[in-house]
């Protein structure tokens, strides 16, 4: 069964870091180090509602289309408290991703992946794509666990979601759990490997991440990911 094809059925599909690697192809894997290296560099994520300090990230948005992929100026990110009780109903205003790492060949594929991927799969609309692009780094340490989705169990509020890891160290748990809009699980599977991914209808599925710990506690845990949403842009 092809992606698209697995996608369409169950409102997920679960990528290997070897299919990523494929899909992504060399040359933008020749420079997945230097892309990896820049979640060193994230701000400390200052809107998180219940006081946690484990989560850093930066923010970019562009708009897409087959043929089009334009960054956007630097702008909040948005999303309803019904979608997210936590964090919800203000602007928030994060690091913008380097100009680098925006123009990077991983990002720019994981992008033109998901367009590949999802633009079939949705009502056709001549209104391109907004597409938000998040890297996230999770931390924990010596008796304190991180949240990848303190949310809990959610939907992004989106039309379709990418999961991407990019690093792991030293982690225990950051299980990924996929459910249907009733509860009923749909699938759970632990993101491991660089380019391990899973890719989500945000209509049909809710998706979260059990909590992080570190494997050796006298070191510190880390779980970065690439998270990029589709939402079809509204035309005046």
């Amino acid at each position: 069964m092809s992606p698209r094809a697995g996608l369409a059925e169950q409102g997920f599909i679960r990528f290997e870091a070897s299919d990523t690697r494929n899909l992504l192809g060399p040359q933008a894997m020749a420079g997945w180090e230097t892309f990896a290296a820049s979640w060193n560099d994230l701000g400390l994520d200052t809107f998180m509602a219940d006081g946690g300090r484990y989560r850093r990230r930066r923010f970019a948005a562009f708009s897409v289309a087959p043929g089009l992929l334009e960054r956007k100026p630097h702008q909040p990110h948005w999303q309803s408290r019904d979608y997210n009780l936590l964090n919800g109903g203000v602007q928030r205003w994060f690091d913008p991703v380097t100009d680098a790492i925006a123009d990077h060949p991983v990002m720019r594929g994981v992008i033109a992946a998901g367009l590949d991927l999802f633009d079939p799969l949705s009502p056709a609309s001549d209104a391109p794509w907004h597409v938000e692009t998040h890297q996230f780094r999770i931390e924990a340490g010596t008796g304190e666990q991180g949240l990848p989705t303190p949310e809990g169990a959610h939907r992004d509020g989106v039309d379709w979601v990418i999961v991407m890891l990019v690093n792991r160290q030293n982690v225990d748990s950051g299980v990924t759990d996929i459910y249907a809009p009733d509860g009923t699980s749909l699938g759970s599977f632990t993101l491991t490997a660089p380019g391990d991914a899973v890719f989500l209808d945000d209509y049909r599925v809710l998706h979260g991440v059990t909590p992080v710990r570190p494997r050796d506690p006298q070191a510190a845990a880390v779980r970065d990911v690439l998270v990029v949403t589709f939402r079809r842009e509204e035309r005046a």
